[in-house]
This record gives structure tokens, sequence and C-alpha cells, in this order.
């Protein structure tokens, strides 16, 4: 049922006009939203210039195992994921009374922000796959884990996720939103977009639904397949030494999955009705800010072949400048 103050799009002009207001920080003070600034801008640039580095040093190495391949693919998507948030988070902190962004502008953000959390999703079950391989049948690694597997894992992760967040985006910006359209976010999250919703049912957190189930439940039961069978594996193998160096190598995968789950968890997995404006800015200022720049400190400080290829990129690098 239609409600009061809300506004039925019933054509493509009157949708590409509609504006939102993404009211940020606002309720924060001038000093306080400065300061805010100061962390977000620097947070941002490291994440930006550490996930650029690992990006180059493996597309600068010229023999990359499957695991440094995908890695190279989850900075790559690290880089976007923040640059479709970041910019926009800055700018309503400048902004005083929050920050207007289009109806197209607000779909496209969420869309993009969708499909590459998503794509993260399953480019960890990927990895995780990749783990299991190794670990579980290390004869064959080399023949499973070829070039051809990981070019279609890829290809794969990113138009699965792509498909996915279409579908959620479309639901959500079918529905009719009551005014006035002022999201109390930094960016178009969908719990936030949703709660502007004139409609009483629960019909729709449907698609959420259905895209949680499908971005978040299945990789995570293919991640934990995975990992059960490793660390059967691992039970049976009788050296302490050759397994707690084998579970070595999964640490980095495992911390990185619980960051990205666990917040994906608490935000997503929930009924409209816990919906609290306070507290989902605060986790997603982990999960959009400190849990990428997380990704290469974690990496660069677990795995050895990262910081080897760091290394080799930094000693290119001055002997150039010395030439």
């Amino acid at each position: 049922m239609p409600c009061e103050g809300c506004m039925e799009r019933d054509n493509v002009s009157t949708g590409a006009t509609m504006e939102f207001l993404l009211l940020g920080f606002s309720e924060l003070l001038h000093l306080q939203r400065f300061l805010l600034f100061l962390i977000f801008l620097i947070v941002h640039l490291v994440t930006l210039a550490g996930n650029m580095m690992i990006f180059m040093a493996v597309v600068m190495e010229p023999s990359r195992s499957p695991m440094l391949f995908f890695l190279c693919q989850l900075s790559a998507i690290e880089l976007c994921y923040t640059l479709v948030i970041v910019p926009k988070a800055l700018l309503s902190l400048v902004l005083v009374g929050g920050s207007p962004i289009s109806f197209l502008g607000c779909a496209a953000q969420m869309h993009l922000f969708v499909a590459l959390g998503g794509a993260e999703c399953f480019l960890l079950a990927a990895m995780s796959y990749d783990r299991y391989v190794a670990i579980c049948q290390p004869l064959r690694y080399a023949a499973l884990m070829g070039r051809g597997l990981c070019l279609r894992l890829a290809l794969a992760c990113g138009l699965a996720a792509f498909a996915v967040a279409l579908g959620l985006t479309v639901a959500v910006f079918r529905l009719p939103f009551c005014r006035p359209r002022r999201i109390d976010h930094f960016f178009c999250d969908v719990p936030a977009v949703l709660h502007l919703a004139c409609t009483p049912s629960y019909a729709p957190e449907l698609p959420l639904l259905a895209a949680c189930v499908l971005l978040l439940l299945l990789p995570f039961l293919l991640i934990l397949a995975s990992y059960v069978c490793v660390a059967a594996a691992l039970f049976r193998a009788t050296p302490a030494v050759g397994r707690g160096k084998a579970f070595s190598t999964c640490v980095s995968h495992l911390a990185i999955t619980f960051l990205h789950y666990g917040c994906a968890t608490f935000v997503y997995v929930r009924p409209k009705s816990s919906y609290s404006p306070a507290r989902d800015k605060v986790v997603s200022l982990v999960y959009t800010n400190v849990t990428p720049l997380m990704y290469p400190l974690i990496y660069s400080l677990r795995n050895k072949e990262i910081r080897g290829m760091l290394r080799k990129m930094l000693r290119r690098k001055k002997i150039a400048q010395v030439n």
C-alpha cells in the first residue's frame, strides 16, 4: 500500500532526476569531522599504497603461483572497493548538512559495492580451494591448479557477483521511497536505502536475503568444507613440524575470511526492524576502511613470497634510480 509522502516512479525521467541526501557524519561537531576526515584520508592513502604495491609486485613477477594470482585479484578488488566508497565519504565530512547523490549515482554505487564485495567472497572461496588442493592433493596440485582454471575461476567470481548485485540493485531501486529521502549513512548501503522504502511488509528484504545466501552463505559453506578437509588431512599428518608449516600457509587467508565475513554478516544478515544507523556506520567504517588496510598488512607479514617480491620490486626501483 502506498503511504503518505511516497513517490511512485512511473517513468524513467522521474527516477533520473530524483536525489538522495547522504547525511554521513553530520551529527558530529566541526572539529570532530575534521579529525575524522584526516584519519579517513590517511587510512585511504595507506590502503591504496599497500594494495597497489602488492598488485604491482605480483604483476611484475614472471612465475606466479595460483595463490599469488588470486591475491593479485584480491588487491585489485580492494583498490576498486575503496575508490567506490571512500571519496564520497570524505566529501560528506567536508560538506555541512550532508552530501547529495543522484538516483542513478546511488544505484551505481550500491551495485559496484555489492558486486565487488560479492566477488571478494567468491574469490576467498577460490583461494580456500587452492589451499585444499595444495595440502590434500599436493602431487596433483600443478595439474589441477593450472593457469586456465585460475583464469576461469577469477572470471566466474566477477561475473557471478556482478549478476547477483545487478538483481539486488534493480529490486531495491524499484521500490517507492518516502520523503524526505535522507540516507543516514556515508554511502548508499543496502540496509540504509531499504530503510527509506514505503512498504510495511518484509517483501523488500527478500532480494537482500537471496543475495546474502548467494554471496555470503554459499561461498562460506565452500570455505568451511575446504578447511574441514584441510584440518582432517593435517590431523592425519604425523610430523608436527610439517603440520605447523602447512597450517601457517592458511593463517593469512583465514584471518581475512573472518574479517570479511564477520562484518558482512553483522550488517546484512538481520531483519529490517533491528536496523540502527549509528551502529551500522561504525561497522561500515571498519569494513570499508580498516579491513582493506589490514589485507596487505596481513599478507605482507605472513606470506614469505609476498615479502620476497616486495623486496625485489623495491630493489629494482633503487637500481633504476641509481642508473
